[in-house]
């Protein structure tokens, strides 16, 4: 099996190379590094409004996941500055399929971010953000569907402010609510957008 795999690769990319823009032409997608992993992707929370959301709600659709918190002081303002730059790349070469990717920030902090300030956070980036938090019961049971660690760090001196440790990572699930890979936006927008590439297709790819 390992020596099939840069015949695979390169069959992927000369098909890649020949689709058109839609990438109507690019074969569907069953070798995704997450698939197959025990990662389930499902979660139930809440939305700016409290309004409950699931990860259901967004069959047929793709999404592009963040987790991270509103008062993280230098990591999460960075890497989505770079997936939403990332996804806004993507889209100016593929606005439709870009109109099927939903970009969701997950809180790992509801203790201080409310709907209201998830809200804000998300819009801060993007109109196209959605911000999601909950109850501690709720974000630890979203972080364990994506296998997605953290930590809190209690504040060195009295009254400050506690900091979350957690890695930078973002997740891309497939229409089928099945996460299919990691998405890379500690690193720049175009790595973020050439993952979107590889793995997003038409509805009826």
């Amino acid at each position: 099996m390992p020596a099939r795999i840069p015949v695979v690769a390169s069959v992927l990319l000369a098909l890649s190379l020949a689709a058109c823009d839609s990438g109507a032409n690019q074969p569907p997608v069953t070798d995704a590094p997450l698939y197959g992993s025990a990662l389930t992707g499902e979660y139930n929370l809440v939305d700016k409004n409290g309004d409950p959301v699931s990860s259901s709600d967004f069959a047929g659709r793709y999404q592009l996941i963040y987790f991270g918190y509103a008062y993280c002081p230098n990591v999460c303002p960075f890497d989505m500055t770079r997936m939403v730059a990332g996804y806004n790349l993507f889209a100016e070469e593929h606005p439709d399929l870009a109109d099927d990717v939903q970009p969701i920030f997950i809180t790992v902090d509801p203790e201080r971010d409310t709907p209201e300030k998830v809200g804000e956070y998300a819009a801060a980036f993007s109109d196209k953000l959605i911000g999601l938090t909950g109850t501690q019961e709720q974000i630890e049971a979203a972080a364990e569907a994506f296998f997605f660690s953290y930590y809190r760090i209690d504040p060195v001196e009295e009254g400050g402010e506690y900091d979350i440790q957690h890695p930078s990572v973002g997740y891309l699930v497939d229409r089928a609510g099945e996460p299919m890979a990691l998405i890379p936006v500690e690193q720049s927008r175009e790595a973020v957008a050439e993952e979107l590439e590889k793995w997003v297709r038409p509805a009826d790819g």
